[in-house]
């Protein structure tokens, strides 16, 4: 059975999923929390990286993550063009609190750029990734981003990233790409059954009043 490790990144969150004979770092977190990560990353045998979306305060340690562990990086194709500018896919808000915090990832986005870094493996929904030594797949959960990802594992866990998030109560994210898009793939969620919600925002939580 795989196990789940949290590692909080200041508001971002970060995981290994492994179950003793192989692991999956989920997101990389921002290049202030490398070392964080890396250290993580050694007391398990990590041999992929998957991002959930290709924001910088999700993929920004990518590239050195990937060096330093001898890992491939695993990404939707989708979500490509944001490695060389996260401006490059425009994102919205409806609510005040969303707006806030839009103003201030416009700003990031601006100031910060990403090394580039070539994903060896592109996801899209159900690739398994028992070759990487754990039972999960790969949802597909557009609409933060173009190519947002999430993990189901063993069919009880669901790392979400973006998809939605948790930051005073679960909710879909206050930020979106495409906002049918984004309602549409929280929709998916409800209808995977019950599941522990690993958000990329905020602590992680049972769906279990609100699956269908």
């Amino acid at each position: 059975m795989s196990e789940i490790h949290r590692i909080r990144c200041g508001n971002v969150n970060c995981y290994i999923v492994e179950n003793g004979s192989g692991g999956v770092l989920v997101d990389t977190g921002r290049r202030e929390f490398a070392r964080r990560v890396l250290e993580a990353c050694r007391r398990y045998r990590v041999r992929l990286i998957v991002l959930t979306h290709g924001h910088f305060d999700h993929a920004e340690n990518a590239a050195f993550l990937s060096e330093a562990l001898g890992v491939p990086i695993g990404m939707s194709g989708r979500d490509l063009d944001l490695i060389s500018s996260n401006a490059n896919q425009a994102l919205s808000a409806e609510t005040l609190l969303g707006k806030v915090v839009l103003s201030a990832s416009l700003r990031e986005f601006s100031r910060r750029s990403m090394r580039v870094f070539e994903p060896e493996v592109l996801l899209q929904e159900g690739d398994c990734l028992t070759d990487y030594g754990i039972d999960a797949r790969i949802v597909a959960l557009p609409g933060h981003t173009e190519g947002s990802i999430g993990l189901d594992v063993e069919e009880t866990n669901l790392v979400v990233g973006d998809a939605l998030m948790n930051m005073f109560y679960p909710t879909v994210s206050m930020l979106f790409h495409n906002r049918e898009a984004m309602l549409e793939s929280a929709e998916k969620i409800s209808t995977l059954g019950r599941r522990m919600l690993y958000f990329g925002h905020g602590r992680p939580v049972s769906n279990r009043r609100w699956v269908k």
